[in-house]
Protein backbone atom coordinates (compact mmCIF):
# COMPACT_ATOMS: atom_id res chain seq x y z
CA UNK A 1 0.00 0.00 0.00
CA UNK A 2 1.51 3.17 -1.12
CA UNK A 3 2.08 6.33 1.02
CA UNK A 4 -0.48 9.07 0.35
CA UNK A 5 1.76 12.14 -0.09
CA UNK A 6 -0.58 14.68 0.15
CA UNK A 7 -3.77 15.79 1.52
CA UNK A 8 -5.90 16.08 -1.67
CA UNK A 9 -5.25 12.11 -2.47
CA UNK A 10 -7.20 11.20 1.31
CA UNK A 11 -10.59 9.81 0.21
CA UNK A 12 -11.78 11.73 3.30
CA UNK A 13 -10.68 15.10 2.31
CA UNK A 14 -12.35 14.43 -1.38
CA UNK A 15 -15.55 13.61 0.76
CA UNK A 16 -14.97 16.72 2.07
CA UNK A 17 -14.72 18.52 -1.00
CA UNK A 18 -18.00 16.79 -2.37
CA UNK A 19 -19.88 17.35 0.78
CA UNK A 20 -18.74 21.66 0.36
CA UNK A 21 -19.49 21.44 -3.77
CA UNK A 22 -23.22 20.84 -2.55
CA UNK A 23 -23.98 22.62 0.34
CA UNK A 24 -22.29 26.17 -0.38
CA UNK A 25 -24.09 26.67 -3.79
CA UNK A 26 -27.06 26.68 -1.13
CA UNK A 27 -25.91 29.49 0.54
CA UNK A 28 -26.12 31.77 -2.26
CA UNK A 29 -29.72 31.51 -3.02
CA UNK A 30 -32.67 32.63 -1.07
CA UNK A 31 -33.70 32.14 1.55
CA UNK A 32 -30.58 30.67 3.20
CA UNK A 33 -28.95 33.66 1.66
CA UNK A 34 -30.65 35.87 3.31
CA UNK A 35 -30.77 34.02 6.90
CA UNK A 36 -27.19 36.02 6.81
CA UNK A 37 -25.83 33.77 10.41
CA UNK A 38 -27.10 30.43 8.86
CA UNK A 39 -24.98 31.06 5.54
CA UNK A 40 -22.19 32.06 7.48
CA UNK A 41 -21.92 29.13 9.54
CA UNK A 42 -22.81 26.96 6.71
CA UNK A 43 -19.90 27.87 4.37
CA UNK A 44 -17.86 28.43 7.50
CA UNK A 45 -18.61 24.40 8.58
CA UNK A 46 -18.04 23.40 5.06
CA UNK A 47 -14.79 25.28 4.83
CA UNK A 48 -13.61 24.14 7.99
CA UNK A 49 -14.06 20.06 7.75
CA UNK A 50 -11.76 20.53 4.41
CA UNK A 51 -9.37 22.50 5.83
CA UNK A 52 -8.70 20.88 9.24
CA UNK A 53 -8.11 17.80 6.98
CA UNK A 54 -5.94 19.77 5.17
CA UNK A 55 -4.03 21.10 7.96
CA UNK A 56 -3.63 18.19 10.20
CA UNK A 57 -2.22 16.05 7.43
CA UNK A 58 0.11 18.69 6.65
CA UNK A 59 1.60 18.87 10.23
CA UNK A 60 3.07 15.57 9.57
CA UNK A 61 2.37 14.68 13.19
CA UNK A 62 -0.13 11.44 14.17
CA UNK A 63 -1.58 13.27 17.16
CA UNK A 64 -1.70 16.62 15.21
CA UNK A 65 -3.58 14.79 12.72
CA UNK A 66 -6.03 13.32 15.12
CA UNK A 67 -7.04 16.25 16.57
CA UNK A 68 -7.50 17.88 12.95
CA UNK A 69 -9.73 15.15 11.99
CA UNK A 70 -11.61 15.54 15.66
CA UNK A 71 -12.44 19.12 15.06
CA UNK A 72 -12.98 18.24 11.78
CA UNK A 73 -15.61 15.37 12.82
CA UNK A 74 -16.99 17.90 15.09
CA UNK A 75 -17.49 20.97 12.31
CA UNK A 76 -19.25 17.46 10.32
CA UNK A 77 -21.91 17.58 13.35
CA UNK A 78 -22.31 20.95 13.19
CA UNK A 79 -23.51 21.33 9.83
CA UNK A 80 -25.50 18.40 10.68
CA UNK A 81 -27.58 20.53 12.74
CA UNK A 82 -27.48 23.53 10.46
CA UNK A 83 -29.20 20.67 8.04
CA UNK A 84 -32.10 20.06 10.11
CA UNK A 85 -32.22 24.26 10.51
CA UNK A 86 -32.75 24.82 7.18
CA UNK A 87 -35.03 21.60 6.70
CA UNK A 88 -37.03 23.13 9.68
CA UNK A 89 -37.19 26.29 8.56
CA UNK A 90 -38.40 25.46 5.05
CA UNK A 91 -34.93 26.49 3.56
CA UNK A 92 -34.85 23.49 1.71
CA UNK A 93 -36.58 20.27 0.72
CA UNK A 94 -36.62 16.93 2.71
CA UNK A 95 -35.11 15.65 -0.62
CA UNK A 96 -32.14 17.84 -0.41
CA UNK A 97 -31.89 17.47 2.74
CA UNK A 98 -31.41 13.73 3.21
CA UNK A 99 -28.84 13.88 0.50
CA UNK A 100 -26.96 16.32 2.15
CA UNK A 101 -27.10 14.68 5.76
CA UNK A 102 -26.42 11.33 4.16
CA UNK A 103 -23.35 12.92 2.67
CA UNK A 104 -22.12 14.43 5.95
CA UNK A 105 -23.30 11.51 7.73
CA UNK A 106 -20.80 9.19 5.56
CA UNK A 107 -18.41 11.62 6.03
CA UNK A 108 -18.81 10.84 10.18
CA UNK A 109 -18.15 7.65 9.44
CA UNK A 110 -14.81 7.90 7.31
CA UNK A 111 -13.73 10.04 9.66
CA UNK A 112 -14.24 7.44 12.91
CA UNK A 113 -12.85 5.06 11.35
CA UNK A 114 -9.63 6.75 10.05
CA UNK A 115 -8.88 8.45 13.92
CA UNK A 116 -9.38 4.64 15.03
CA UNK A 117 -7.16 3.28 12.45
CA UNK A 118 -4.51 6.16 13.43
CA UNK A 119 -5.22 5.90 17.30
CA UNK A 120 -4.15 1.92 16.88
CA UNK A 121 -1.59 3.14 14.63
CA UNK A 122 2.23 2.36 15.51
CA UNK A 123 2.44 4.89 12.33
CA UNK A 124 4.03 8.57 14.30
CA UNK A 125 4.27 10.75 11.16
CA UNK A 126 6.56 12.32 8.56
CA UNK A 127 7.36 14.96 11.28
CA UNK A 128 9.10 12.45 13.51
CA UNK A 129 10.28 9.85 10.39
CA UNK A 130 13.63 10.29 11.31
CA UNK A 131 13.79 10.97 15.15
CA UNK A 132 14.77 7.85 17.55
CA UNK A 133 12.17 7.95 20.61
CA UNK A 134 13.98 9.50 22.52
CA UNK A 135 14.16 12.87 20.84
Amino acid sequence: MATIQKFEDLEIWQKARLLSQKVYPLTFKDPIASDFRLKDQMRGSCGSIMDNIAEGFDRGSKNEFTNSLTIAKGETGELKSQLYRSLDNKYITEEIFRELYSLADELTRMLTGFINYLNKSKIRGQKFKNRTKDE
